[in-house]
């Protein structure tokens, strides 16, 4: 096998104190880098950024808004619904319109009525939106839905 006699790791056989980088000190720490990590990215090492890391700086992509920032949609399923309706029965606690007894979820703080569970009583439930299933069980039990005023 040939020797390259040339090359610096040829050169320093022998161990010179500083290996070919002058003074002490030189070529030791993070200054040699340009910076510890990230530093430098948007100034002196530019170009390596823009060849190796060309999406590091910038914004991409698109996050739709929300529909109210901080407020979320408090739901209830009509099996609770029916278990809540039992607790104000025997609490008392429950109003009456002729003979069906009315919950008000919108007073609740409950914006929306889904349709998971059963309920066989009849009902008036006041609530800002309802799912198609929880209008359908509602219904089929006797109950109605209506809107908050």
């Amino acid at each position: 096998m040939v020797v390259r006699s040339r090359r610096k790791s040829r050169r320093l056989r022998g161990r010179t104190r500083t290996m070919g980088w002058g003074r002490i000190g030189q070529h030791r720490k993070s200054g040699s880098r340009g910076g510890r990590g990230a530093a430098g990215l948007g100034k002196h090492k530019w170009t390596w950024t823009i060849k190796y890391a060309p999406t590091w700086f910038g914004k991409r992509g698109f996050k739709p808004p929300r529909i109210r920032v901080g407020a979320e949609v408090k739901a209830i399923n009509v099996g609770e619904l029916a278990e809540l309706l039992d607790d104000l029965k025997r609490r008392g606690a429950l109003s009456f319109e002729g003979e069906t007894p009315v919950v008000d979820l919108s007073s609740m703080g409950i914006h929306k009525l889904l349709g998971r569970g059963e309920i066989r009583d009849p009902v008036k439930v006041i609530v800002a939106s309802a799912s198609k299933s929880a209008r359908e069980k509602i219904e089929k039990a006797g109950g109605s839905i209506a809107a908050p005023s």
